[in-house]
């Protein structure tokens, strides 16, 4: 189920329609009561990226260590 969700960064409304998953994960790093700043996007991207990377490394060690049977 999609859910439309609003950010307000630097004094601007942005609305988009994300799944409710999505929607958790972005806000769990952008606050959707104040007006953000460019900073924390960028921050909350970089945490992002970082979160993705971990995961993909672990499926790749776990993908690894299947290919060994």
């Amino acid at each position: 189920m999609n859910k439309e969700v609003t950010f307000h960064i630097n004094n601007m409304a942005y609305t988009v329609n994300v799944d409710e998953k999505i929607y958790k994960e972005l806000t769990k790093y952008l606050d959707l009561n104040k007006n953000n700043d460019t900073k924390d996007l960028l921050i909350a991207y970089l945490q992002l990226s970082q979160d993705y990377h971990l995961f993909k490394k672990d499926v790749e060690d776990i993908t690894n260590k299947l290919a060994r049977f």
